[in-house]
């Protein structure tokens, strides 16, 4: 069974960074792809980034792109999402999530297709 807990969440400052992190056990995820998905108070839980399973391959949604950096190390079986440049609007609590279905496979954009979630770490910005 998956276990994944996110950690690294805060307040912080507009403009300034933190760094999220997903540690897995259970099972080793270096074979998956996975993601960073975010949930606003009041809204849906929306893709933020993803990242393939040996890393190669990054997406990342248009309201984050050049501020956020998602990594792996495969080794310690965690999942990183770098966050610069904060602001306001990314007041959200934060969840990993492991991609279900293939393996060495590329992340994507759709929640149903993620088999395993963490708990979720909030992440919260004044102005």
């Amino acid at each position: 069974q998956v276990q994944l807990v996110e950690s690294g969440g805060g307040l912080v400052q507009a403009g300034g960074s933190l760094r999220l992190s997903c540690a897995a056990s259970g099972r080793i995820l270096s074979s998956y792809a996975m993601a960073w998905f975010r949930q606003a108070p009041g809204k849906e839980r929306r893709f933020v980034a993803g990242i393939s399973w040996n890393g190669d391959i990054t997406d990342y949604t248009d309201a984050v792109k050049g501020r956020f950096t998602i990594s792996r190390d495969n080794a310690k079986n965690t999942v990183y999402l770098q966050m610069n440049s904060l602001k306001t609007e990314d007041t959200a609590v934060y969840y990993c999530a492991v991609k279900g279905g293939t393996y060495y496979d590329t992340p994507n954009r759709t929640l149903e297709e993620y088999a395993h979630w963490g708990q979720g770490t909030q992440v919260v910005l004044s102005s």
